[in-house]
């Protein structure tokens, strides 16, 4: 095997870390950063020091070496000691896809996405209506329970259209003029909630 000559090597400074490798390693990715190093016009595009005859790059340099190690071994792996955000910048900088990482740190990498939709599916719950109360269910009832969620809501209604209030306390409703009418619907529960009277007892008949 012909060994590739030093007119094929290329230096890379990433944030003051020198890395050598040969143009061929870098042409295995094509359409990469690192793969544009080996164009004719690299040493206008980029940052090039001719008196060190390297190409400097402002960048994290210990998750570079990950990079690098890629074009060499064809394998991504993730550094352990970096956080899954700044590793997932430094690969849309050098233009690789993150579904490339090894099964073997894909967890790592996916942990601080996965926390993140974790969080994102946390949602206050929608207020549930007491079916069980007969106040609120059935016949002419039912119209207590419909005030109840107009003002409570709906998981179809917005926070702005709904204001939460106590399904036992009253049920504030508002008319088209925007007048509050929460005493009628007070009322109204009262009177569905009404003990039946009891009768009155009876006189006892006392014997001389």
């Amino acid at each position: 095997m012909t060994c590739p000559s030093e007119s094929e090597k290329i230096v890379i400074n990433c944030g003051g870390v020198r890395h050598e490798t040969y143009r061929s390693t870098l042409k295995t990715l094509p359409g990469t950063r690192l793969s544009w190093l080996t164009e004719p016009d690299a040493f206008s595009n980029f940052d090039y020091d001719p008196k060190s005859d390297e190409f400097f790059f402002d960048r994290h340099p210990n998750t570079f070496a990950f990079i690098l190690n890629y074009y060499r071994t064809g394998k991504l792996h993730c550094p352990n000691d970096v956080c899954g955000p700044l590793f997932e910048e430094e690969l849309a900088f050098w233009g690789i896809d993150e579904t490339d990482v090894e099964a073997c740190c894909w967890m790592n990498y996916r942990q601080h996405r996965d926390a993140e939709e974790a969080l994102d599916s946390f949602e206050t719950p929608e207020p549930e209506v007491p079916e069980d109360d007969p106040a609120l269910t059935g016949g002419a009832d039912g119209d207590l329970k419909r005030l109840y969620r107009a003002r409570v809501g709906t998981p179809s209604s917005s926070a702005a259209e709904s204001r939460k209030v106590p399904a036992r306390l009253g049920v504030t409703s508002q008319t088209r003029q925007g007048e509050w009418h929460r005493q009628d619907a007070v009322q109204n529960f009262m009177l569905l909630h009404r003990p039946a009277q009891a009768p009155a007892p009876r006189a006892s008949l006392i014997s001389c």
